[in-house]
């Protein structure tokens, strides 16, 4: 979950490395630090807190001259946040300094045998006693800093992507990777490290993507060696052109990404459908399914592996698939699949959502899916991920960059995806009409217009977020294919603006969550004129005569919750199973405002991070 950034080359290393840390701070910003080689020793400076109280720390404590360094963000694992804790980590002799994204989980035995052999650690950190180690096999082996990552590496256990570097070897870094993101940009006489692409993008758009438990040795020289950490086997690199461009990954005028980027939904959803919903045609063109058609059809039933915000997105894919295909789904949490020992045949289709494509439980229940022989196909936003390269087949959402770490266009290019390869095998086993299918995809092919319709409510929803802005409990409450909305609605209220809420089914209510509701309580409930209505009507009337305070999110024109509620949204008119790609915007713009009229930090919510890396 912790950025890495690396430069070494002809230029100052320290803005680089800076800017660099700034774009990757979506990853973790409990603390930051930076470490730079001034042609005599390595400097450092790191502190608790963001990026920008790391720049104005280090300009006042070390020379920033230089054109070799690394530098880090820090989500916590290991130790509280602190300036001790904070990244870069120096080696006992300080010769050698590393930073560090993941967590070595025996690292507690190996520290205590260091302990032994008269090692003293300051900080509580995995990091530093994962230097230390390589250090003294340095010492002990006789062996040059690479060879030495090499063989530490092999006796750790856990995840990892680490730059070490050596003063006594000036020219060159060292990384590798285990479980957590790692890319090297490739510019001309210069090379960047970076645990995304995005550090480097205005210098190179070449780079390479270290694969799972690969190493390379980075020389101002002799350029990039790869290996594999195993075997010490040779690897040929490849060399990737990225398609990413700067201006996608900064503001472009909103106050934060998260507005950015819920804003972006009407064209994200267009670039994902795009070249795979031939509407006028009557085709779903998708290559990832098309190549493995027979696997999908003849599947005994789909699972569904994700974790948060893609987890609730695979639970509208649940109603979408057993309604149109008539294919049984389980959504499954990532973190817990591959603990409870799940029932999994080579009957079977996995389906693996992630927005990053480096979720570490996904990425788990991927390799358990695959020792199952099970099919296993990918959803992710990331090209070129981990998701991407460890599943049999797959789908990109083309979301394009997703910063905030509130997920908002991932959640609804999730949808559209899978909802795309639900009408294609509906199509293709008959459990749908022709012409019900040439419905559908016509009005898929309108759901981004109704996404910009559906924005234009901003300012009323701003006022409506104004009036529950100091509610301490919130419920959100929706049925059948809006029921996912709700939870992800009350996720997105809790990340941002940390006001307790909970989604529930609107008929549970009854069965408990109904004890809260009082003239303080807020209740959001998904009303749209479409599935079951009339019995939403009935939940309403339950919490309306409880004094409880109503915000409905209603389909256009309706009257009958405008009667009965405080508040009522509206969206536009759509087929009940892409209800969810219109009803789930005022739920993101409204937790939006809450949080900004709190003066939370919405894009950097405290204790979370973008990418979770570790378990």
């Amino acid at each position: 979950m912790c950025g890495i950034v690396g430069y070494i080359g002809k230029r100052k290393a320290f803005p680089i490395i800076l800017e660099g840390l700034k774009r990757l701070e979506y990853r973790g910003y409990d603390s930051a630090g930076i470490a730079l080689y001034d042609d005599s020793d390595i400097k450092l400076s790191k502190t608790k807190g963001k990026v920008a109280d790391l720049e104005a720390k280090a300009k006042n404590e070390i020379n920033t001259d230089g054109t070799i360094g690394i530098g880090h963000t820090r989500w916590a694992t290991h130790g509280v946040p602190n300036d001790v804790n904070s990244h870069p980590h120096y080696s006992n002799s300080g010769d050698l300094v590393i930073i560090h994204n993941g967590i070595i989980e025996n690292y507690d035995s190996l520290k205590k045998e260091l302990l032994k052999r008269g090692y003293i650690f300051k900080s509580d950190t995995d990091t530093e006693v994962l230097i230390n180690l390589i250090e003294d096999v340095k010492i002990n082996e006789k062996v040059k800093l690479g060879k030495a990552v090499q063989i530490a590496l092999n006796q750790v256990v856990g995840a990892y992507a680490i730059a070490v570097f050596d003063k006594n070897k000036p020219n060159e870094i060292v990384v590798a990777k285990l479980g957590s993101p790692l890319a090297i940009g490739i510019g001309d006489e210069e090379f960047f490290i970076a645990s995304d692409a995005s550090p480097f993008l205005e210098y190179t758009k070449k780079a390479i993507y270290l694969e799972d438990e690969e190493m390379a040795v980075i020389s101002r020289k002799k350029g990039v060696k790869l290996r594999r950490i195993k075997n010490d086997a040779v690897v040929d690199p490849y060399i990737q052109e990225l398609k990413i461009n700067l201006e996608q990954i900064e503001k472009g005028g909103y106050e934060h990404f998260m507005l950015k980027e819920i804003h972006e939904q009407p064209n994200a959803i267009k670039d994902t459908y795009r070249g795979r919903l031939l509407a006028k045609e009557g085709i779903v063109k998708m290559a990832g399914v098309d190549d493995n058609l027979e696997r999908f059809l003849n599947a005994n039933k789909i699972i569904i592996v994700a974790c948060g915000t893609s987890w609730h997105a695979g639970l509208v894919a649940e109603y979408v698939f057993e309604n149109l295909a008539k294919v049984p789904v389980e959504v499954e949490y990532a973190s817990e699949f591959r603990y409870r020992n799940p029932v999994i045949t080579d009957k079977d289709v996995v389906i693996a959502i992630s927005q990053s494509g480096e979720t570490a439980d996904t990425l788990a229940a991927i390799k358990l899916a695959k020792s199952k022989n099970a099919f296993v196909f990918g959803v992710c936003n990331v090209v070129g991920s981990t998701i991407s390269r460890e599943t049999h087949a797959g789908a990109y959402t083309h979301a394009g960059p997703e910063i905030g770490v509130a997920s908002t266009k991932a959640f609804t290019t999730q949808i559209t995806v899978l909802t795309l390869i639900a009408l294609k095998l509906a199509k293709e086993k008959g459990t749908i009409s022709n012409s019900e299918f040439h419905l559908y995809l016509q009005e898929l092919e309108l759901i981004p217009e109704k996404v910009k319709k559906a924005l234009k409510s901003e300012k009323h929803i701003k006022t409506v977020a104004n009036t529950y802005k100091n509610a301490k409990n919130c419920l959100y409450l929706g049925r059948g294919y809006n029921f996912p909305v709700a939870l992800e609605g009350a996720l997105k209220l809790k990340e941002i603006s940390y006001i307790h809420a909970e989604g529930y089914p609107a008929a549970e209510m009854k069965h408990g969550p109904i004890a809260l509701i009082d003239e303080q309580m807020p209740v959001f409930v998904i009303a749209t004129k479409k599935g079951h209505y009339e019995k939403v009507v009935s939940n309403i009337q339950e919490i309306k005569s409880r004094s409880g305070k109503i915000i409905g999110i209603v389909t256009e024109g309706d009257e009958d919750v405008k009667n009965l509620a405080d508040h009522v949204i509206e969206v536009p008119e759509t087929i009940e199973f892409l209800t969810p790609l219109l009803t789930t915007i005022p739920m993101q713009l409204l937790s939006y405002h809450i949080a900004v009229m709190l003066n939370k930090n919405v894009d950097q919510p405290r204790n979370l991070a973008k990418s979770v890396t570790v378990e």
